[in-house]
């Protein structure tokens, strides 16, 4: 019983923020649509932890962000652009999203602070626009109704969250089997429509699976001073309105268990699409679920890349093999020259020794 009461609980949360990505009528167009974000092969670079010193090597990608309901560039966020970075190791992908804003935070008010939201495609037909595009309302999405328009979501709150600690993927929630965090609100979401979106695991009936959130992440602002630690007693933890940045940090492996189309899966060497979105409380107003910005108005593309070195990779020769081979064919070496020195030897007594043939032999004795 406890178990289903936390799954619904998780359920009607989700669901009171459904309208968060809700886009209605047609598909809006801009002249900024597309752009492409990469993904370098840089193992052991970087750390989750919301500062972005060990990403400045890193090349960004810049988009506007624009209204994603009314994408006019006249109305984009007057922060400025949001800056996206990635980085893969092999197995595991990491992104960095760096955006200009005054500090702003209020604990367990998630609309007074920032928030950010990473969404990838994962169907063959799901698009950018109304987050999958199935015609269902809700109600009557079902993975055999929806089939192909499946997105994948990462979505982070950070009003439970504590700057520079580590969010999302947990024990408890994992054990749930479901996609949530109770404790910091970065999400694993999967959706078909905005009207039709739930955490990993929950759904209709037919859909429902024992999954677990795959994301982690921690944020920052350049504002915050120490960098010891903070702990939740310290909050706000900033001055607030202090102009700044803020800092979004994510990971998750390239490939995750999933077996219901609920996640994206990535392959090096291949691209994928994704967008990126962001609310801001402008002028310490509480926004509103439609009320957030999307880097461009159409999908953008992921290239996860493999190693620059992969193409000029040799393996390493066997050393092991190399002495081994040195060794016998140094003993080979000896044992011939020894040979012909024991020939030359036998050789030369041979040459010098009295030859005496046995009939003589015989005849001196038959003398004496």
């Amino acid at each position: 019983m406890t178990r289903l009461l936390v799954v619904l609980a998780a359920a009607a949360a989700l669901l009171a923020a459904a309208a968060a990505h809700e886009h209605h009528g047609e598909a809006p167009t801009c002249s900024s649509g597309g752009g492409r974000v990469l993904a370098e092969f840089r193992p052991g670079e970087v750390t989750v932890d919301g500062h972005s010193d060990d990403w400045d090597s890193v090349e960004a990608s810049e988009f506007a962000l624009l209204p994603a309901l009314d994408p006019d560039e006249d109305k984009a966020y007057s922060g400025g652009k949001v800056a996206v970075k990635a980085v893969h190791d092999g197995v595991n992908v990491f992104f960095m999203l760096q955006v200009d804003g005054a500090y702003s935070y209020s604990k367990g008010e998630s609309s007074k602070c920032p928030s950010v939201a990473l969404m990838f495609q994962v169907g063959d037909n799901a698009t950018y626009y109304n987050m999958g595009g199935c015609k269902d309302m809700r109600g009557s999405c079902t993975s055999k109704s929806c089939r192909g328009h499946e997105v994948d979501i990462m979505h982070f709150e950070i009003g439970s969250a504590i700057p520079g600690r580590l969010y999302g993927g947990n024990h408890i929630d994992n054990a749930v089997g479901n996609g949530g965090d109770r404790f910091g609100h970065l999400v694993d979401v999967y959706a078909w429509n905005p009207h039709c979106r739930y955490l990993d695991g929950v759904g209709p009936k037919e859909n429902n699976s024992n999954a677990q959130n795959d994301w982690h992440g921690a944020w920052w602002h350049s504002s915050l001073t120490v960098h010891s630690g903070f702990v939740d007693d310290d909050n706000p933890y900033g001055k607030q309105d202090e102009k700044g940045t803020y800092y979004f940090e994510f990971s998750r492996p390239l490939r995750t268990m999933d077996q219901f189309q609920q996640d994206a899966q990535f392959t090096i060497g291949q691209s994928s699409n994704m967008t990126v979105a962001f609310w801001y409380p402008t002028d310490g107003k509480e926004w509103r679920d439609s009320e957030h910005y999307s880097a461009s108005c159409n999908w953008l593309i992921l290239d996860v890349q493999p190693s620059s070195e992969a193409a000029y990779y040799s393996p390493a020769p066997n050393r092991s093999w190399d002495a081994a081979t040195a060794f016998a064919l140094l003993l080979s070496v000896v044992a011939i020259c020894l040979s012909i020195f024991v020939g030359y030897l036998v050789s030369k007594n041979r040459s010098t020794a009295q030859f005496t043939p046995l009939e003589q032999n015989q005849f001196a004795e038959e003398r004496h």
